[in-house]
């Protein structure tokens, strides 16, 4: 594995023909980031409470900003053994959620938007 120092814009990981990159990595309780899959892809991960979410995007988006109509696959990971204060091992579980992420149909497309409301309320229940 590659790992570059503060002065490169990203981690490559990878042979010459493929590449998986993080090109932007925060770490910490809140952990998240962007980079591309070995197939070029975007993809976006944050850590909220003790999971990794990753969404990784269509390969046709041109948008700087996705939005969740452009997800084309997702991925959840527990970081409960993750010492999300080290960026490789951030790294490393990001690599493995996007290998394990799940392709999206348009009914779970739909559903994202029910989902989202639905832990919204239930954050909102936590807070009490």
């Amino acid at each position: 594995m590659e790992f570059v120092n503060e002065h490169d814009m990203g981690a490559d990981v990878g042979s010459e023909g493929t590449h998986f990159v993080v090109e932007e990595v925060n770490a910490g309780t809140h952990a998240n980031g962007f980079g591309r899959t070995d197939d070029g892809r975007a993809f976006a991960f944050r850590v909220q409470r003790s999971t990794l979410y990753v969404k990784i995007y269509r390969a046709d988006v041109v948008s700087a900003v996705p939005d969740r109509t452009e997800v084309d696959a997702v991925a959840e990971h527990s970081v409960t053994e993750i010492d999300l204060t080290d960026e490789r091992s951030i790294i490393g579980v990001v690599r493995d959620a996007v290998a394990h992420a799940q392709q999206l149909s348009d009914v779970s497309l739909r559903d994202t938007a029910v989902r989202a409301f639905f832990n919204r309320v239930n954050s909102a229940l936590e807070g009490f």
